[in-house]
């Protein structure tokens, strides 16, 4: 196990305005982990957080992002207009990718995103567009179908992790699959639902997580 992360409140710029962000580096990072919330959720995401303080632990840096900013939210909350718009997720996702490649104590941090629902498309969309940056994602309970144009130029290996009760997205994600030309697994948690609520489940996640970002890390690092 790894020090405690310490922890940095960030703003991020984006056009006329700026999202929010929850950095924290442990002591000899070896990865930084950046997520994108699903639908309706924000940085403060439980499950998130949760599989975030998991992956500090084990010495990898997070980033907790807010894909909207206050504004957005206000009027998202009332008209849900934004939190489907995935290309403006998904830039939101390359913004605040290249905020810490120009940042000198991160730059040197193998990247990798973790998406949860809709922000698992916003991810892969993003890392699509940064294919010389991301080098593994991990999709939550996520929907690659509304990356749909973009699935073909992920070069990121990615891993979907899909509740075994979860049978219209276990079927979204195996589309996704065969569109896909990177390396990429699917895993079922068995009695999962959408939200991995159910107990033992979202604990599966985490440690599925941490080897999957471990293992591609490495791997970069050993080429």
């Amino acid at each position: 196990m790894r020090a405690t992360a310490i922890g940095e409140s960030i703003a991020i710029p984006v056009g006329q305005g700026q999202i929010e962000a929850d950095l924290r580096i442990p002591e000899r990072a070896t990865g930084l982990v950046m997520f994108a919330h699903g639908s309706g959720s924000s940085r403060f995401s439980t499950r998130n957080r949760f599989v975030a303080g998991f992956l500090e632990a084990h010495g990898f840096g997070t980033l907790l992002l807010d894909l909207l900013t206050r504004e957005e939210e206000a009027i998202d909350i009332h008209t849900r207009e934004y939190r489907f718009d995935i290309d403006r997720l998904a830039q939101r996702v390359v913004l605040a990718t290249d905020w810490a490649q120009n940042r000198k104590d991160l730059q040197s941090l193998p990247v990798g995103y973790f998406g949860a629902s809709t922000g698992a498309a916003a991810a892969l969309v993003a890392a699509a567009g940064r294919p010389d940056v991301v080098r593994a994602i991990v999709s939550r309970g996520g929907r690659p179908d509304l990356a749909d144009g973009w699935l073909q130029n992920v070069m990121a290996p990615t891993l979907l992790i899909v509740g075994g009760n979860d049978e219209p997205v276990i079927g979204m994600n195996r589309d996704a699959m065969r569109q896909m030309g990177t390396t990429v697994e699917l895993t079922i948690v068995p009695g999962a639902t959408h939200l991995f609520e159910e107990a033992g489940t979202l604990e599966q996640v985490m440690q599925l997580s941490a080897a999957w970002f471990r293992r591609h890390f490495q791997y970069q690092e050993d080429r």
